[in-house]
């Protein structure tokens, strides 16, 4: 059933008034649509599927002379401009090691950026990149701001002081705010960095705690802190108090306190319009976390200005102006993705172009000049960018990120529920080959996303790991399942509180809830179902083979989590320098006392005797996160069981997903082989021909 879509909003007068659609909005420009094609169309290619897309990210600069785009040059993404007068483009950053995952414009001379690795099952992540790197756009003053975590680290000694951008100064093009814990490892400070001249003052000297997160004001300055008091602690111990003062000069006042996962919890997000009172992230008494006005005089909450039935409305969403501080309005994933303004005129501007792709999603970047840059998508049209001049209402096709992707290749990426056995209802998704026809079983194939606290899987062509790959083994005849489970967040406050204590045991449910869901349907043949994932994904995938070893015909596991113990242990990986994250986890266990025993008996290397099917385990030798430790500890135990994988494939160099287009290339030609011997044509009976 496909999930409702709804979207409420209601406004105080201190506001402007959202809209999804306004009167008089300006006609919908023609748009192309893609010529029809007869008869059967050709799949992509891997490499074309799975391979770095060609323009991420594009952003026009202030003054909309100027493109700035991440492209893959040295198997990497690097950062490249286009001067859009003469089309001429330059080359800004030519890394090997690490990927720009993440830049901005400060002014339209400079840009800051820092590096990661983008392609893991959890999305892009820094990794042992981070880092922070300013640079001009003729490529000349490059500066070093903050040294990546690669660089920081001594032995196995992990102090790592990290830096993030936060807004450029207001007035100043060559000036910029950041958030770095220089001073305090545990606790965050404000710094004013000078691009020019690398000159650093700390703007936080009143110091107010362990500051985990700063909110500036229109005017650039840290008037919001939320304090950590126990930042080892894991959300159910966590304390945190909200701060606020008046000025960069002023007393700090204690706004509010919160005691781990107490009812009435809220976030602040950013300054209303008044510059004095907060939008803030809130549930209310509902299960959703929605949009608030909160005024800070009287300490109450004014009206809601948005929420949503099934779906948080998170930070990541909004969309603020080139400084970063006001507050222009609000993007969010639902069953798909939609926009909504504050701001009258980009409202309108949006409503035109939703007009002019329809059933595609528009996302929309203003620069100062009557440019805009706009990109179009949908769940079978990779992103693809126009520059729209609203002086001569024209609109121009820039580029797409895929060139060697067309919409007929894809399939539609389709929204139902999980209900799960204990009552749940988990947004979640399914793709069918595009020559499915009713009634006909297939062979399926369940993906599990990583994390397991993650939102890994949004709507759009190729936009996460999982649809990537479930985009692959549609084009190839196979059906694919992407639940959602418990724990996972943005979901509402019941799916994610229920994950709770629940690794292996009612997670692993949802998963098998999720396949018997597919059989129901009538779409996935009982007989030839398997499960896959990395990450998290990849042990889910283990402990079903273990759980339920009759369920699934074979198991495809990347990046594994074989021994839980280990993994929050060992010195091998990053995630037992994390206090906090350890905390976490143990949380996610059940671990309520001294020990393990909850870990070891959902440690799938402690049970690989139980494994019946056919597994293919994949690796990096480099990864951090889930550390080849990990794989080792797994593939050690299978062996001694007499149940080796069929198929083991460590590439080294990598790390939590594979970077190089060949070795992703190299990982789905080896899996589309295995699911063919053992749930796709190649594990069909032959059939006796019927001739003499």
């Amino acid at each position: 059933m496909k999930a409702r879509t709804e979207f409420r909003a209601r406004f105080s007068g201190l506001i402007a008034a959202m809209a999804l659609a306004l009167a008089g909005a300006p006609p919908a420009l023609a748009a192309a649509e893609p010529a029809a094609k007869v008869g059967p169309v050709e799949p992509a290619s891997i490499a074309a599927l799975v391979g770095l897309p060609r323009y991420v990210q594009p952003r026009l600069s202030p003054d909309g002379r100027m493109l700035a785009v991440l492209v893959p040059l040295k198997g990497k993404r690097n950062l490249v401009l286009l001067d859009l007068q003469t089309r001429t483009p330059t080359v800004l950053t030519g890394l090997t090691d690490f990927d720009v995952v993440e830049y901005r414009w400060v002014g339209s001379e400079r840009l800051v950026f820092s590096l990661g690795r983008l392609d893991t099952p959890t999305g892009s992540e820094s990794g042992d990149g981070g880092g922070l790197f300013a640079i001009k756009r003729d490529g000349t003053g490059f500066r070093k701001l903050n040294p990546t975590v690669r660089e920081q680290i001594n032995g196995n000694n992990f102090v790592i002081r990290s830096m993030d951008f936060l807004a450029q100064v207001p007035g100043k093009d060559k000036e910029i705010l950041v958030s770095a814990n220089l001073r305090q490892l545990d606790a965050q400070d404000v710094y004013r960095i000078n691009l020019e001249t690398g000159a650093r003052d700390l703007l936080t000297f009143k110091y107010p705690g362990r500051v985990r997160q700063w909110l500036l004001d229109h005017q650039g300055v840290p008037r919001v802190a939320v304090v950590s008091d126990t930042p080892d602690a894991g959300p159910s111990a966590q304390v945190e108090r909200v701060l606020l003062r008046d000025s960069m000069e002023g007393e700090w006042r204690e706004l509010a306190r919160f005691e781990g996962r107490q009812k009435g919890h809220w976030s602040p997000l950013a300054f209303a319009e008044d510059n004095q009172d907060l939008i803030v992230a809130a549930q209310r008494g509902k299960n959703t976390r929605g949009l608030h006005l909160f005024h800070v005089a009287s300490r109450e909450f004014g009206p809601e200005l948005a929420s949503h039935p099934r779906y948080d409305l998170i930070s990541s969403g909004l969309i603020r102006d080139r400084r970063g501080a006001r507050l222009l309005g609000l993007r969010f994933d639902d069953e798909r993705q939609q926009t909504a303004y504050f701001d009258e005129s980009l409202a309108r501007l949006q409503q035109s172009m939703e007009a002019s792709f329809p059933g595609k999603s528009v996302i929309l970047q203003r620069s100062e000049s009557p440019r805009t840059l706009v990109q179009v998508f949908s769940d079978r049209s990779v992103p693809t960018f126009y520059l729209y001049d609203e002086e001569r209402k024209t609109l121009e096709e820039l580029m797409r990120s895929r060139e060697e992707v067309e919409e007929t290749q894809l399939v539609q990426m389709r929204p139902f529920l999980l209900k799960t056995r204990d009552g749940l209802e988990i947004p979640s998704y399914y793709f069918l080959p595009a020559s499915h026809q009713a009634g006909q079983r297939l062979p399926t194939v369940l993906h599990i996303h990583g994390g397991p606290h993650s939102r890994a899987d949004r709507w759009g062509a190729l936009s996460s790991f999982g649809v990537t790959e479930a985009q692959l083994l549609a084009s190839r005849g196979y059906a694919v399942v992407l639940p959602n489970f418990r724990i996972t967040p943005e979901l509402g406050a019941r799916i994610s509180l229920a994950g709770l204590g629940q690794l292996g045991r009612k997670m692993s449910e949802d998963h098998e809830d999720a396949a018997a869901w597919a059989v129901q349907q009538g779409f996935a043949d009982p007989a030839r179902m398997c499960i896959s994932g990395a990450s998290y994904g990849g042990y889910a995938s283990l402990w079903a083979l273990i759980k339920t070893p009759d369920l699934f015909k074979c198991g495809v596991a990347g990046l594994v989590v074989s021994d839980v113990e280990r993994l929050l242990t060992s010195t091998q990986g990053d995630i037992p320098r994390n206090k906090a994250g350890v905390a976490f986890w143990r949380e996610l266990i059940g671990e309520t006392e001294a020990g393990w025993a909850r870990a070891q008996e959902v440690s799938p290397a402690r049970h690989a005797e139980r494994i019946k099917a056919p597994l293919f385990i994949y690796a990096g030798s480099d990864d951090w996160r889930t550390p080849i430790e990990q794989t080792n500890l797994m593939v050690d135990a299978l062996k001694k069981a007499g149940r080796p994988p069929e198929v083991l494939m460590i590439k080294p160099g990598e790390g939590h997903g594979y970077g190089k287009t060949e070795n992703r290339v190299d990982l789905y030609e080896q899996m589309l082989k295995f699911l063919d011997r053992h749930i796709g044509p190649g594990s069909l009976p032959s059939v006796p021909s019927s001739k003499p």
